[in-house]
């Protein structure tokens, strides 16, 4: 039998009011790819970060074993030097620098008199790209390439450090279909030549495509290792392993019932915010019920968070124009203030960039767009701020011992749900979700359409803006498809599939239009 080249073992990790791991164990062999899967706040990442050094030995209890030797890191940099290297889902690359800067920062390639030597540096970042798939000048800054490319840098940079245990938190979840199969592809010919990897993602499809063993954790604790070859490893099986309970369907029953218009744009168009004639979004027309789930389908580019930006408070773009109007009655929607008076909310798509404030608390965060709901006379009334964050916790199931608890140390699921209590709380009339289940689990996302169906039931009408059309498809009452920065069809959700979505997701511009 094969000893695994890592063991970790009743592994035990502890914060204030926390116990997130609790007696987790797992083992990794030689050349496999292990997947990790669980619900956000399941202890994933925690486990990695005590795995790579982040969080130091003695701070933690239990054991690892690497390469048949106890292994005590006290650092990121004590793993690194055993060729153990974690590419988080936050990408640590400096933008302005350029990709052999990135690849060798703090791994610099020295010449003569200890200077760099950019011949040797820029030749050796190529040889790394070239090994990676991706074709670009070492030279290149990394803002100038996209998400996709710059994951392959990061790993391009751990093969830098002569990686032998490659460790890719979420590593797909801001990619689109054709880099994440890229990524994929890559992964398995890692693999192929000797590479161990583990891999923590969402996306069961992904899991069940490409890892060897998947491992399950629940509540800081292990509870299987499933084998991927065995017919009755399931994604199913996998859910019930991750929130302990069937899901017998993806998405809630909800019945359908839309009211009166609650929300119409009509003929709106905005340029690219510092390229004055490249329009992004053009004569955008489309209405929101309440009610009603309307989602907004289109590929990365399309022009979806352009148009939500755009109408909420020109958060997007210049020379925006056309119409907004909210119940039947046009609208000022030129700042985010007047949006919000005008009664529409926007989630956006990134959370951590723009909607919360990470070093701050749960209560501040969700009451942060709606002081003047609870500051009488110009003055915060503080009870009644503890007040309402207290109430959004019960009721959206924020798991927190407490609303004074920084938002940077919720799961993905829990600040998304901060997001949404932050946007409910100022008593929108429609909600424009972008992206509300990117990098949450099936249980979260679970809660999420749960929230969003009681929102609709309450007369509400809510715009999802979504890359996953089973998502769109399984809680949208229509469906508007965007291309090339125009609405190119719309289609009741009983009539869209999969298939006629991404036919009209992929219309080009007709001459003369």
């Amino acid at each position: 039998m094969t000893t695994p080249v890592l063991q970790m073992r009743e592994i035990e990790k502890s914060f204030p009011g926390v116990k997130a791991l609790q007696g987790v164990s797992l083992d990794v062999n030689r050349g496999e790819i292990l997947a990790i899967c669980g619900e956000n706040g399941a202890g994933k990442s925690t486990l990695m970060k005590v795995l790579s050094g982040v969080y130091p030995h003695g701070s933690y209890e239990g054991e690892i074993i690497y390469e048949g030797e106890e292994a005590t890191f006290g650092s990121i940099n004590d793993s690194e030097q055993k060729g153990i290297v974690i590419i988080h889902q936050e990408l640590a690359l400096i933008p302005y620098l350029s990709v052999a800067e990135n690849i060798f920062l703090g791994n610099e390639r020295r010449g003569k008199n200890g200077l760099i030597d950019w011949d040797r540096a820029n030749a050796e970042a190529s040889a790394l790209l070239a090994q990676v798939g991706l074709d670009e000048n070492p030279t290149t800054p990394v803002a100038q390439l996209g998400v996709g490319k710059q994951q392959l840098v990061e790993i391009a940079k751990a093969l830098s450090k002569n990686v032998r245990l490659l460790i890719l938190d979420e590593p797909t979840a801001a990619l689109n279909d054709t880099d994440s199969a890229h990524l994929l592809d890559l992964m398995r010919r890692l693999r192929d030549e000797g590479m161990t990897s583990i891999i923590i993602s969402h996306k069961l499809n992904e899991i069940a495509e490409i890892a060897d063993r998947t491992t399950i954790i629940r509540d800081g604790k292990s509870i299987e290792t499933l084998d991927m070859k065995d017919p009755a490893s399931t994604q199913e099986r996998i859910i019930r392993g991750m929130v302990g309970r069937d899901l017998a369907h993806r998405f809630p029953e909800r019945t359908s019932n839309p009211g009166d218009e609650v929300l119409r744009i009509e003929n709106w168009s905005v340029s690219h915010p510092t390229q004055p004639g490249r329009v992004m979004v053009e004569d955008a027309s489309l209405t929101v019920r309440a009610g009603e789930v309307v989602g907004i389908a289109g590929l990365m580019g399309a022009g979806r968070t352009e148009l939500a930006m755009s109408v909420f408070g020109r958060t997007y773009g210049r020379h925006a124009r056309g119409k907004v109007f909210v119940r039947g009655k046009e609208v000022d929607t030129s700042t985010t203030s007047a949006a919000i008076r005008a009664g529409i909310a926007y989630a956006t798509e990134d959370r951590k960039k723009f909607g919360l404030n990470l070093i701050d608390d749960i209560r501040h965060n969700i009451t942060m767009a709606s002081l003047r709901l609870i500051s009488p006379g110009g003055w915060i009334d503080a009870n009644r701020e503890l007040q309402v964050a207290e109430q959004y916790r019960a009721e959206m199931n924020i798991k927190s011992p407490s609303v004074l608890q920084l938002v940077g140390n919720l799961s993905g699921g829990n600040q998304q749900k901060v997001v949404l209590s932050k946007w409910i709380q100022t008593e929108p009339d429609v909600l424009i979700l972008d992206e509300p289940t990117r990098g949450i689990d099936v249980g979260a996302k679970y809660e999420i359409y749960t929230i969003i169906n009681r929102l609709v039931a309450e007369g509400k009408g809510v715009l999802v803006i979504s890359s996953e059309l089973p998502e769109l498809l399984g809680i949208c009452d229509r469906i508007y498809t965007l291309a090339f920065g125009r609405i190119t069809g719309e289609l009741p959700a009983s009539e869209a599939t999969q298939e006629n979505l991404m036919h009209l997701m992929t219309l080009e511009r007709t001459a003369g239009r």
